[in-house]
């Protein structure tokens, strides 16, 4: 078993070719439980919910290991996982607005921890978001994480 694991982290690393672009997932169950070892038998840490962002770290046989907007690191089911992407909240408030531009009007406010989906990275620092009510806008990368 631990042979499989090396041997499956040494080919993960190797097919990524170490330090790559960043891998992002979203949680894509109602409720996702973190593992502290790639197992279910593990110390079950705590739960996430639907939407949240997760950067992937590495996959191991079904697990994959992975670090929230906190930077908690934990194992999770890889079939809890969407390849759909979401951003979550960082800032105290962010300013969702028509253009990819600061003096572009608002459309809404997200406050922290609000989950928006990611439509598109946008020039110059930006990000298209929609909220679950179905506003769109662009927020500054700043004030979300999960790119």
């Amino acid at each position: 078993m631990v042979r499989r694991l090396v041997a499956a982290l040494v080919t993960g690393l190797a097919l990524s070719g170490g330090a790559s672009a960043l891998d992002y997932r979203s949680v894509s169950v109602p409720v996702a439980l973190f593992y502290d070892v790639p197992s279910a038998q593990g110390k079950k840490l705590f739960m996430v919910k639907e939407g949240t962002p997760l950067e992937v770290l590495v996959q191991v046989e079904g697990w994959t290991k992975v670090r929230d907007a906190e930077g908690t690191i934990a194992w999770i089911e890889r079939n809890a996982l969407a390849t759909r992407r979401t951003l979550v909240v960082t800032a105290p408030m962010a300013d969702v607005r028509q253009s990819a531009s600061a003096e572009s009007p608002l459309v809404f406010q997200a406050e922290k921890w609000v989950i928006l989906e990611l439509l598109e990275a946008a020039p110059m620092g930006w990000a298209k978001v929609k909220h679950r009510d179905g506003a769109t806008g662009y927020v500054h990368i700043t004030q979300v994480w999960g790119l």
